[in-house]
């Protein structure tokens, strides 16, 4: 233990000597949640609606007063009225505007005679999220219009209510657990994989060598030293993250220990997984151009940014198989729904077996040699 305990603290001392390095590693997942999480997943508000009425009656005047409703209220988005159809589907072309509702003539009087009345939206389909949020909102209003004034006595319409087991999680607080897992990667990355390679190109890795050292010995001690600094940058993103996107509950005391559970066992399995890829390498440009396979490889299939159910049957392989799939969920548990170990489990156990499978692994490829 204590030649173990050796290769620590030589690697700690050298970490503290130049904190800048690690520092990087915080910097890059700490600006992707604060960029990401405010460039992604926010409501639409103040989006341009052309309104182009063609009928000026009873009932199309009931549609411009839901419209200055939804503009009074909840803000998604205002009214600019047209008096030209072709103008609007013009500028809707040209973005000046976000979409165009075309109220046709003779639209009270087909309203009042039920003979299907309709009303057109024209949208720019090029932005997916826009048109989703203009198609939806849009929806809730003409089916806000289509409810009698007078309730009959026997309502024989299904109704849906929505219950929401949580507040409203805002895109910041969503992508936080993928921002903390990232940042124990990216330090892992530096501080396990480019390190050690760096030390092998600069003879230090020679030193170990000729110590009476074993192979599991010196695989467990980097191991040790890589999840150290791995733990501080997860440590320092946890807090500032969640001061950042606004989870108050994360610093609870039954909260923190399972949140330092999840950054001890995920910091063990990345760096192993590291040394399992690094323990032949010998040329330093091999990891630099690796590890941006890796990042994108294993990151972006976890469910971080976008859900799994998504994906198509290769990438969810990918995901069932990625240690981030399930450091990511425990975060989101822990942070998000403030579960415990019933939860989580799962994860730790997937993450705990990876880090001995790739500790093995790893044990038998490094070469005890020059």
């Amino acid at each position: 233990m204590n030649r173990i305990l050796a290769l620590v603290e030589r690697d700690m001392r050298k970490f503290f000597r130049s904190p800048a390095l690690m520092m990087v590693a915080m910097v890059f997942p700490l600006i992707q949640l604060i960029v990401l999480g405010n460039a992604f997943g926010g409501k639409i508000r103040n989006a341009r609606v052309a309104v182009v009425d063609y009928d000026r009656g009873p009932q199309s005047l009931k549609v411009r007063q839901a419209f200055d409703s939804v503009q009074a209220n909840v803000g998604t988005f205002y009214p600019v009225y047209y008096q030209d159809e072709r103008q609007a589907v013009e500028d809707v072309r040209d973005s000046k505007v976000e979409g165009a509702l075309v109220i046709p003539p003779e639209f009270s009087r087909r309203v009042y005679e039920q003979n299907r009345p309709r009303i057109a939206l024209v949208v720019d389909n090029t932005d997916n999220f826009m048109t989703a949020a203009l198609e939806q909102k849009l929806g809730e209003l003409v089916e806000a219009l289509n409810q009698p004034e007078i309730e009959p006595r026997l309502v024989r319409q299904v109704a849906l209510d929505i219950v929401e087991l949580y507040p409203y999680v805002e895109y910041m607080k969503y992508l936080l657990p993928g921002s903390i897992t990232l940042a124990i990667f990216v330090s892992v990355m530096i501080g396990g994989g480019i390190v050690f390679i760096d030390d092998k190109a600069r003879g230090v890795h020679e030193g170990y060598l000729v110590t009476p050292i074993s192979k599991l010995e010196l695989v467990f001690g980097f191991n040790l030293a890589g999840a150290l600094k791995a733990m501080i940058a997860g440590s320092v993103l946890t807090v500032v993250g969640s001061m950042l996107a606004g989870v108050s509950g994360a610093f609870q005391p039954g909260r923190i220990a399972w949140l330092l559970v999840l950054i001890v066992t995920t910091s063990f399995a990345f760096v192993s997984m590291m040394f399992f890829f690094m323990a032949r390498v010998e040329d330093p440009l091999v990891p630099r151009a690796t590890f941006g396979i890796l990042n994108t490889l294993l990151f972006f299939p976890s469910g971080a940014i976008y859900p799994i159910q998504s994906f198509p049957w290769w990438l969810k392989a990918i995901s069932v198989n990625n240690p981030f799939t399930y450091a990511v969920h425990g975060f989101k548990a822990v942070l998000l729904k403030e579960a415990g170990i019933a939860a989580i489990w799962p994860d730790l156990l997937f993450l705990a077996l990876f880090t001995v499978a790739m500790t093995i692994g790893a044990t038998f490829l490094f070469r005890r040699t020059l």
